[in-house]
């Protein structure tokens, strides 16, 4: 009994994507295995976790320093030596690949960009409603972001499997690349100037969802060509993330019927 109590943390881990030790992430790196990020023990110094750390941003893997803590909270195993690897579901395209799925398609593009969405459950609903609204792709930061984990994976019901998404370094630069490519960028805001049924969504467009918390960057925010409120008739000032996006979605939908 006591052995199966303790094998079932590390099936869990395994079945949520989380890669636990130094031999483990090691290995999973040799492997080539998708990750989508590693986590290590900030200010340790140990050549090993050094090692990782090279051989990790070689391959463009986003490396983020970690105190102990925070590794203890993520692990299942409570074996992490230092360092914890979560594994991405599938792997990132470019923005190139976005823009020309729609090309391939005949239609005007429709991409959604997240802005720094931290939490998996909300990137996890976005992806969902831009399949089911049939958006080109997702365009997410490497840092400061949910990634494509096993979290998102679930909460998108299927959706990570076909909906493409690209990483960026900088979302405010990606944004100026797209308008220079024909896209007008929509953020949405609560005190934006636009009325979300004023917005004219029918050509390439890119909707910019902020985070949780803050909304959008401000080097964001300034980026848009427009900033869209979208109705508020109730006592509360905001929506969720992922209701956001599906409401600006689905606008896009019914204008290009």
């Amino acid at each position: 009994m006591r052995e199966k109590d303790t094998a079932r943390p590390a099936a869990e881990a395994e079945a949520d994507g989380i890669i636990e030790g130094r031999n483990a992430v090691i290995e999973a790196l040799r492997l080539g295995t998708p990750i989508d990020k590693i986590y290590l023990m900030k200010g340790d110094t140990d050549k090993t976790l050094g090692h990782i750390a090279s051989r990790a941003r070689a391959a463009g893997i986003v490396v983020v320093d970690a105190d102990k803590r925070k590794l203890d909270a993520m692990s299942r195993t409570h074996s992490h030596q230092g360092v914890i690897a979560l594994g991405a579901v599938r792997e990132y395209v470019t923005v190139e690949t976005i823009l020309e799925a729609a090309a391939a398609k005949g239609e005007k593009p429709l991409v959604v960009v997240c802005d720094e969405i931290s939490d998996p459950h909300n990137l996890g609903a976005i992806l969902r409603t831009a399949e089911c609204a049939g958006a080109h792709g997702v365009i997410i930061p490497k840092r400061r972001s949910a990634g494509l984990t096993a979290i998102v994976a679930k909460t998108s019901a299927g959706a990570v499997s076909y909906v493409p998404v690209a990483r960026v370094a900088n979302v405010a630069a990606t944004l100026n690349d797209l308008k220079k490519q024909g896209l007008w960028v929509f953020g949405t805001a609560a005190d934006g100037t636009t009325s979300l049924y004023d917005a004219d969504l029918k050509g390439g467009a890119a909707i910019v969802i902020g985070s949780e918390g803050d909304g959008m960057s401000r080097l964001v925010a300034e980026t848009c060509d427009f900033l869209v409120s979208i109705p508020m008739k109730g006592r509360i000032s905001s929506l969720n993330a992922s209701a956001a996006a599906a409401i600006l979605l689905y606008e896009a939908v019914r204008q290009r019927l």
